[in-house]
């Protein structure tokens, strides 16, 4: 079975555009996001590009805030103290990754976690690990909702987390370890937890032994084909996170995008499996809506 996260995606953001209307309907304003941006990286300003127009898409108003490559990190400071304190916005986000001068821990560290709707604080990141509630990071979330939409259970399985960035491998481990109390606004199914989790890395030893015990395997270690067909046991549910080009002379572009498992051996073998492009991809941007509403609602209530 393939995962179609861009299908799922689009079911959300048909949810999300009612709830806005909803919103207007009744005389409110609607959410407000802000991007801010850093210079010129071609995969940043495509990303950031994606957002406004899936904003655009369900209604949630949008501001791109750019900013030179020169800038200071205390000019930047200075822009995210402003939005924390400026009650039009409800979220806003720092693009990363941010030039080697400025400090991103600094800038993240900075953010007012209330309106931090890529879930990256500290307070949101220590909130996430307590169990209480949070602005959960955006990809770990769309994981999680894939899941959830394709009712996958994770209570009493063994997760296998291949990776541990602060982005997706830590929080996607400590939310499918949770008790079922840890909920999503907007969850299709909020008791999605209870997984028993093993999170591995480059210093990993026998990591083909260890993934062959797993039941859901969750690939985010930006390694192209990493997960081979050895390393996965029939009936396995596996979610490949990674995103990488590779050179590709047929193709137009000179090269194509692959993820970090070996898709055409593995999906044969899995019960269900994500494609790259159009599965955590997707679903990682409608977080993104999602978190903004959830923002906006404990913002206005």
């Amino acid at each position: 079975m393939i995962l179609d996260g861009k299908q799922i995606a689009q079911t959300i953001r048909g949810e999300l555009r009612a709830e806005v209307e909803a919103l207007k309907a009744a005389g409110k304003r609607a959410p407000k996001l802000a991007v801010v941006i850093v210079g010129h990286n071609p995969a940043s300003e495509t990303y950031v590009a994606n957002k406004l127009k899936a904003c655009a898409e369900v209604g949630i108003e949008a501001e791109k805030i750019a900013y030179p490559q020169e800038i200071t990190e205390q000019t930047l400071l200075t822009e995210v103290h402003r939005l924390n304190s400026d009650p039009s916005i409800d979220g806003f986000i720092v693009q990363l990754p941010l030039p080697e001068h400025i400090n991103e821990l600094t800038i993240l560290s900075a953010i007012d976690y209330r309106k931090d709707v890529d879930g990256l604080t500290p307070e949101n990141v220590g909130r996430t690990v307590q169990g209480l509630p949070s602005i959960v990071s955006a990809t770990p979330r769309g994981i999680r909702e894939l899941l959830a939409r394709y009712a996958i259970p994770t209570e009493g399985k063994h997760v296998v987390v291949i990776g541990r960035s602060n982005i997706v491998g830590k929080p996607i481990a400590m939310l499918l370890m949770q008790r079922p109390y840890l909920s999503l606004p907007g969850m299709s199914a909020a008791s999605l937890g209870d997984a028993t989790v093993t999170v591995c890395h480059s210093k990993t030893q026998d990591l083909k032994s260890i993934c062959l015990t797993a039941d859901i395997i969750i690939v985010a270690a930006g390694c192209p084909n990493l997960l081979t067909a050895e390393m996965v046991r029939p009936g396995t549910t596996v979610i490949d996170v990674g995103i990488n080009r590779i050179d590709d002379p047929s193709s137009p572009r000179g090269y194509r995008l692959v993820g970090d498992v070996d898709f055409e051996h593995v999906a044969p073998i899995a019960a269900a499996i994500t494609p790259v492009p159009g599965g955590v991809g997707p679903m990682t941007i409608v977080s993104l809506l999602q978190n903004t509403l959830q923002a906006y609602n404990q913002h206005n209530d």
